[in-house]
C-alpha cells in the first residue's frame, strides 16, 4: 500500500523550494555592500560617504566670531537657545567668505514656522495667528528678531 502514489510532484516542489531559497541567498550576497555589518546593522562605508559631502553649516560659533553685537542682543533675549542657522539657513559659504552675503529673510514667513498658533505647542510658548496679529506685515516691522521682546523702535 503506497501512501503517496505520485511523489514526483513533491520532489519537484522540494527542488523548486531549494532553488528559490538558494537564489535568494545568492542575490543577497551580490547586492549587500561589503561593509554592511561592520558597525552592527549598518553599512560601514556610509560614514565615509557622509564625510565626503560638502559642508553647508558653519555652526553658531563661526557666526559669533564676527557678529558679537548680535550675540549680545540674542543671549539676553528669548531666542538665546536658538542656533543662528536654524533661522538663517546654512552659512558655511558666508563664514568662509564674508563677501558671500546671505539673502534677506522674509520674517513674515520664517517666524510663523515656529510661532504659528497650535494646540500641540506648550501653553507658555509664544504663538500667534499671523493674519490677525500682524495684518500681513513682516514680523521685523514691530519686533527685533534676535530679541523679539524689544520693539523695532528699541523699547522693551
Amino acid at each position: 500500500m503506497a501512501i503517496f502514489k505520485d511523489t514526483g510532484h513533491l520532489f519537484r516542489f522540494a527542488a523548486l523550494f531549494v532553488v528559490g531559497t538558494t537564489s535568494i541567498f545568492v542575490l543577497r550576497a551580490i547586492v549587500t555592500p561589503k561593509s554592511f555589518g561592520q558597525y552592527g546593522h549598518y553599512r560601514g562605508a556610509a560614514l565615509k560617504d557622509l564625510a565626503d559631502r560638502p559642508v553647508k553649516y558653519a555652526g553658531h560659533q563661526a557666526c559669533e566670531v564676527c557678529h558679537t553685537d548680535i550675540v549680545t542682543t540674542k543671549t539676553a533675549g528669548k531666542h538665546a537657545g536658538v542656533n543662528c542657522e536654524a533661522c538663517h539657513g546654512p552659512l558655511a559659504k558666508h563664514a568662509d567668505d564674508p563677501s558671500n552675503t546671505p539673502a534677506k529673510l522674509d520674517t513674515a514667513v520664517l517666524c510663523v514656522k515656529c510661532h504659528a498658533a497650535s494646540a500641540a505647542k506648550p501653553k507658555g510658548f509664544p504663538q500667534v495667528q499671523a493674519d490677525d496679529h500682524s495684518g500681513g506685515l513682516a514680523c521685523d516691522t514691530c519686533h527685533k528678531p534676535h530679541d523679539p521682546a524689544i520693539a523695532a523702535g528699541g523699547a522693551k
